[in-house]
């Protein structure tokens, strides 16, 4: 599960059934945010470093996992090993109350718990990290938030589903219009091209009617 540390994720990773991995664009952030308003030399040399890893990302990506997962190990591992290196050098001479010092801990996980009862525990850098051992991983989570951008200008009007089951209904929405669109459907004309047919067509072959489905009939109509 590629996600911030938020700490209400943590106990999803307990039972060693789902694993962590983090997302570099939120530990990016926290010196971004610093570097704008007072850019230091910490700052400075971390946000450069970091750019190398997504300047590496720019030439795996869209190739095959094995290949990305490869490259990676390659000449993304080596950095990430020298990254935090540096990171905790520079956090043995700052003062513990540093917004940087903070920065820092959040991805190398020192301290600093991300509530009052529960820490984020030394995994953080390992959850970071663990795109270099699967080539199917992302090195951050943007695309997703991007994806859900939606949801989040409208959700004063989705911030009450009715019940579970409304719930449900709302999340299977949410889906069949993203996989329309990762399947280069325009959501509506899908949805409406399925509501016009679904009340006739045979529920054995229900999937018939999913965007990937629709999408792969469309391609050989027009071939």
């Amino acid at each position: 599960m590629e996600a911030d540390a938020y700490a209400g994720f943590h106990h999803l990773y307990e039972g060693g059934v789902i694993y962590e991995v983090a997302c570099w664009a939120h530990a990016r952030r926290k010196f971004h945010d610093i570097h704008a308003v007072h850019a230091s030399a910490i700052t400075t040399e971390v946000l450069a470093r970091i750019r190398v890893l997504y300047h590496l990302e720019e030439q795996v990506r869209g190739q095959a996992a094995a290949l990305r997962q490869s490259m990676r190990q390659a000449q993304a591992m080596p950095l990430l090993h020298d990254l935090r290196a540096c990171m905790e050098k520079y956090l043995r001479s700052l003062s513990t109350k540093s917004e940087t010092a903070g920065a820092i801990r959040y991805a190398l996980s020192h301290s600093t718990p991300a509530t009052k009862t529960r820490r984020r525990g030394p995994r953080h850098w390992r959850a970071l990290t663990r795109y270099v051992d699967d080539g199917h991983l992302e090195i951050d989570n943007s695309a997703a938030e991007r994806s859900l951008r939606a949801v989040a200008l409208g959700r004063k009007n989705y911030l009450f589903a009715g019940s579970d089951s409304g719930g449900e209904s709302a999340a299977a929405i949410y889906s069949l219009v993203g996989s329309a669109k990762l399947n280069g459907l325009d959501p509506e004309l899908y949805l409406r091209q399925v509501l016009t047919v679904i009340a006739e067509h045979p529920v054995a072959h229900i999937d018939q009617l999913l965007p990937w489905n629709i999408a792969a009939h469309l391609a050989i109509a027009t071939t």
